[in-house]
């Protein structure tokens, strides 16, 4: 604790702390809206402790020292940079596909999907130029490079979007690595 003592240590102590309770914020907000309150609730309060203490320390001697203002400051904005990278790499939840492929390559892109283990399902719309077919591919957050590669793959121009699902309840998702590495 000798180094908190130094202006210099308690910069980067602000600093370091900001970051790592902004960090469990935004993994705290994934749990949340993945329905996970357990494990949201857990992360909240090490996330509120770490901020309690950083403020504290930031507020210890008044506002007058602008160091600690811009150490809390470039925390805050460091942890939610750390944060997002944090949820990205764990990739909690699923997501809904839908592509809007062009005719000739419906039945190409619902086999390849197929084939590495996605759940495919295909409705008839009716669209500015007629009617087309649109493929809908429930997938985890973590299968989502390897669905875009496929899309890459068989129509680079694919229109399409992504949604999150909240809650998800059936369904058929690729079940190991090795039916997934098959498009490699």
């Amino acid at each position: 604790m000798e180094l908190l003592n130094t202006p210099l240590g308690a910069y980067l102590f602000i600093f370091i702390a900001r970051v790592m309770d902004m960090s469990l914020d935004v993994v705290r907000l994934l749990m949340l809206m993945r329905g996970k309150k357990a494990i949201a609730s857990l992360v909240g309060f090490v996330e509120v402790s770490i901020f309690i203490v950083a403020l504290g320390q930031a507020l210890s001697g008044g506002l007058d020292d602008p160091g600690k203002i811009f150490a809390y400051a470039a925390g805050f904005a460091t942890g939610n940079f750390v944060g997002s990278t944090i949820e990205a790499w764990l990739a909690v939840g699923h997501l809904s596909m839908q592509v809007f492929p062009s005719p000739e390559h419906v039945e190409g892109l619902c086999d390849r999907f197929r084939e590495v283990g996605f759940g495919v399902t295909t409705v008839c719309g009716c669209g500015r130029n007629g009617e087309r077919t649109i493929v809908f591919v429930h997938l985890k957050r973590k299968d989502l490079k390897r669905a875009m590669d496929i899309l890459d793959q068989v129509q680079p121009e694919t229109f399409f979007n992504i949604s999150d699902s909240r809650a998800v309840r059936g369904g058929v998702f690729p079940t190991t690595k090795s039916s997934l590495l098959k498009f490699k």
